[in-house]
């Protein structure tokens, strides 16, 4: 008998999320979206009771009738986990959103509508008020509140974050979905990827997700060292693609600075020294703490990034393509 096929399929990569998922699982049941959907949780591992949560939820939330559990435990990794439920799915469209924040009532409908009127992957806004604390926010970047975002070195692509993500199931596969071998910053890489392939990315305003950030010291620094590994990771595996586009005559986003002689290894040393021992003195709060453990962790993590080398992105070569079987 052949499967049913979905409008969209909701995709939640979760690990030791048992304490956060409940609000995203209310949230999802909340949607006033009208077609057929589903809600796959894919279990990365977990040692909590994330899967309890899951099985539970359809008593306590009649809505969701259509969730289910995925173990993607194979694997470590979000990107991964999103593969492993994706290769289950049987929604047009996969919706991306994580198991620690909480999408907007309308979000769905509204995401789904975007992707429709377009024909793109669309990113939607992130909202960051609700559910952070002001000393919280006041530590981090606040991206993707007006725009999708844009980072080195393919400046002139945009992407999205996975935390607010929808992307046509057939686009999905046609670029082999999430690279498992991108620890972080995955969602930038399958942006990029797609749209060098042809697809275009839209942002959606009226699409919201309410994100969650972690509230101490460790958590910002975990996150401040991945985000720089991930653009280690970025940087190393789109230099051909920047290498061919400043060939072209493209514009660089850093071609307008200003050319410096480079300074010796010891003069660096001591204007990192001095900026550290300004940014200790200028802590006054709990913000200014999580502030500098975040810039402490980018700052270990682009020095000692983690995760395999990368496949470059050739351009004009044969598509990369990913490993299916990870």
């Amino acid at each position: 008998m052949p499967t049913m096929r979905l409008d969209v399929s909701v995709v939640i990569a979760a690990r030791d999320a048992a304490a956060t998922l409940p609000a995203q699982l209310r949230a999802l049941a909340r949607q006033d979206f009208a077609g057929d959907w589903e809600v796959l949780v894919a279990d990365n591992g977990s040692r909590d009771a994330t899967a309890q949560v899951v099985g539970q939820a359809p008593r306590r939330l009649p809505a969701l009738r259509e969730l289910r559990y995925v173990d993607a435990s194979a694997q470590r990794g979000a990107g991964p986990a999103r593969n492993a439920a994706a290769s289950v799915a049987r929604g047009d469209v996969l919706a991306f959103c994580d198991a620690d924040d909480v999408v907007a009532d309308d979000w769905l409908r509204t995401l789904l509508a975007a992707v429709h009127r377009t024909d793109a992957l669309v990113g939607g806004r992130l909202e960051w008020q609700r559910l952070n604390a002001a000393s919280t926010l006041s530590a981090r970047a606040l991206p993707q509140t007006d725009g999708l975002q844009h980072s080195g070195p393919v400046w002139w692509l945009p992407s999205a974050s996975s935390s607010n993500l929808a992307v046509p199931a057939d686009a999905f596969r046609r670029v082999g979905g999430f690279d498992p071998a991108a620890r972080y910053l995955e969602d930038t890489d399958l942006c990029w990827r797609a749209q060098l392939e042809g697809a275009s990315l839209h942002y959606e305003h009226d699409a919201v997700v309410h994100m969650r950030l972690r509230e101490n010291a460790r958590g910002a620094f975990a996150q401040g060292r991945g985000n720089a590994s991930g653009q280690r990771w970025l940087q190393s595996r789109y230099a051909p693609v920047a290498g061919q586009h400043r060939l072209a005559g493209g514009p660089d986003e850093c071609s307008a600075a200003p050319r410096h002689a480079p300074a010796s290894k010891a003069a660096r040393l001591v204007r990192r020294v001095r900026a550290e021992a300004a940014a200790i003195a200028r802590v006054r709060a709990r913000g200014d703490v999580h502030a500098l453990a975040w810039n402490w962790g980018f700052a270990y993590g682009y020095r000692l990034p983690t995760g395999p080398t990368p496949n470059p992105i050739t351009p004009g070569g044969d598509r990369d393509l990913i490993d299916r079987s990870a």
